[in-house]
């Protein structure tokens, strides 16, 4: 599939494709379409996201949503993976690693001093890709998000 495959910024047209993705990465809140398409075209015009699709053929695979912010603690911007899914029959065929490779090369051309994430389930992937555990994760949902 390697040279079949395409890595790239999402675009408007991706957004059905992405939403079906979306749907399967929803664990901790059930997924709305409708705030999906309130949040899509929002994430697209933010120069702080980086958005990236992995599609073959028409087929879209997997995808990544990250952020860049300031900090203090890394004296400038840092990078944020939110969310990476690849469909369950895709996976251990090289597109998680290329979505990475995409969103560490974007996240360097923004002068990040580094990228973060959370994993709950896929420590050994990125572990495999040089990445080391480095905090403990906390989370507190401030309301409860109903699908729609």
């Amino acid at each position: 599939m390697g040279d079949q495959l395409i890595i790239r910024r999402a675009g408007a047209d991706d957004a059905d494709g992405v939403a079906g993705l979306a749907g399967e990465l929803a664990q901790s809140f059930p997924f709305s379409r409708t705030r999906f398409q309130a949040a899509y075209p929002a994430l697209l015009a933010d120069d702080g996201a980086c958005l990236l699709v992995a599609v073959h053929a028409s087929e879209h695979l997997g995808y990544l949503l990250g952020f860049r912010h300031l900090t203090f603690y890394a004296n400038g911007p840092v990078a944020w993976v939110e969310e990476v899914l690849v469909r369950r029959q895709e996976r251990s065929r090289g597109i998680g690693r290329e979505l990475m490779s995409a969103f560490e090369q974007w996240a360097a051309a923004q002068d990040c001093a580094l990228i973060a994430l959370a994993t709950r389930r896929a420590a050994p992937f990125y572990r495999a890709l040089g990445y080391e555990e480095s905090a403990v994760y906390f989370r507190k949902v401030l309301k409860e998000q109903l699908s729609e």
